[in-house]
C-alpha cells in the first residue's frame, strides 16, 4: 500500500521530468554559462579568462556606440508601439464591424506568415532612393524623394514603418480575438441612444480591451528592444545604416560577438538588454495598473 502511495505521488514528476530537463539544458545552462562569459574574455577560440565586473564597466562608462544604440532601440521600439498600436486597433475595429470579418482576417494575417528576409528584401526596393515604388510615387505629387534607407535622418523611421507592418497582423489578431469577447448588446444600447463609430470605439471598445492592449503593448516593447535581424537586410555592410544611425543594441551585440569575436562583451551587453527591458515593463505594467487594468 506504501509503494502504490509512493507510486501515485512520483507519477507526476516523472511526467514532469523531461519538460524539467529540457527547460534545464536548452534555458538554465545557457542563461548561467551567458551569466559567467559575461565576467570573462573570451574569443570562443582560446580558453575564456576571467576579468569580473570589467565588461560591464566598459559598456557603462567608457563605450560611447553601446549608450547610442540602447537610446536608438527605446526610439525603435517606443516608435513601433505609437504608430502600430493605435493603427492596429483601430483597423481591426473597422473590420469586426464590416460585413464580412472572415474575409479582412485572413488577409492581415499575411505579414505573420511572410519570412523577415523576404519583407525587408520587398522593403528595401520599396525604399530605395532613386527608382523606388515611394519616391516614384512622391515623384507623381510633385514631391522629391528623400533618402529613405541612406539619410540618417530617416533611416530609423524606415526600419520602424517596415516592423509595423510586420506586427500588425499579429496585433490586428489579438484585437480582434479581444473584440469577439465584447458582448455587443453594448454596441447596441449605446447605438439607441444616440452614440456615433467613435463613441462606441472610445467609450466601449479602447476600455474593455484595455488587457488587450496590455499585452500587445508589453510583448511588442520586448520584440522591438530585441529585434535586429531587420536591420541586418535593411542595411547591409553598413554596420547600422548611414552613420550608424540604425544600428540596435541587439545588432551592436551581434558585432561585437560574431565580427569582433568579443563573447564576454556581447555576454554583457545581452544582460544589460534583458535588465532594461524588465525595467521598462515593470514600469509599464505599473502605470496600466494604476490606469485601471488588472495585471495577473
Amino acid at each position: 500500500m506504501l509503494s502504490g502511495l509512493l507510486t501515485k505521488k512520483a507519477a507526476p514528476w516523472v511526467f514532469l521530468l523531461p519538460i524539467v530537463l529540457f527547460a534545464l539544458v536548452f534555458f538554465v545552462l545557457p542563461v548561467l554559462f551567458a551569466a559567467y562569459i559575461s565576467l570573462t574574455t573570451w574569443d570562443s577560440l582560446s580558453p575564456p579568462r576571467w576579468v569580473g565586473l570589467r565588461n560591464y564597466g566598459f559598456l557603462f562608462l567608457t563605450d560611447p556606440v553601446f549608450w547610442r544604440t540602447v537610446w536608438q532601440t527605446l526610439y525603435f521600439a517606443t516608435g513601433s508601439l505609437v504608430i502600430g498600436v493605435p493603427l492596429a486597433l483601430v483597423v481591426a475595429f473597422a473590420f469586426s464591424r464590416s460585413r464580412s470579418p472572415g474575409v479582412w482576417r485572413t488577409l492581415y494575417t499575411l505579414p505573420m506568415v511572410t519570412n523577415i528576409v523576404a519583407v525587408a528584401l520587398i522593403f528595401s526596393f520599396v525604399f530605395r532612393e532613386t527608382d523606388g515604388a515611394l519616391n516614384r510615387f512622391l515623384g507623381l505629387l510633385g514631391l522629391p524623394g528623400p533618402g529613405w534607407l541612406t539619410d540618417p535622418s530617416l533611416a530609423m523611421l524606415s526600419a520602424i514603418l517596415v516592423f509595423v507592418w510586420m506586427e500588425l497582423g499579429r496585433n490586428m489578431l489579438l484585437f480582434a480575438a479581444g473584440l469577439q469577447q465584447i458582448d455587443p448588446s453594448y454596441y447596441e444600447a449605446a447605438s439607441l441612444d444616440g452614440a456615433s463609430t467613435w463613441h462606441l470605439f472610445r467609450h466601449i471598445t479602447v476600455p474593455l480591451l484595455r488587457p488587450t492592449i496590455l499585452f500587445v503593448v508589453v510583448t511588442g516593447f520586448i520584440s522591438g528592444m530585441s529585434y535586429f535581424t531587420l536591420m541586418l537586410v535593411l542595411f547591409p555592410g553598413t554596420q547600422g545604416g548611414p552613420s550608424r544611425a540604425a544600428l540596435t543594441t541587439g545588432q551592436y551585440m551581434y558585432q561585437m560577438a560574431f565580427e569582433d569575436l568579443r563573447m564576454g562583451r556581447a555576454s554583457a551587453v545581452a544582460y544589460v538588454l534583458f535588465a532594461l527591458v524588465l525595467v521598462a515593463t515593470l514600469v509599464q505594467l505599473r502605470l496600466m495598473r494604476r490606469g485601471g487594468v488588472e495585471v495577473h
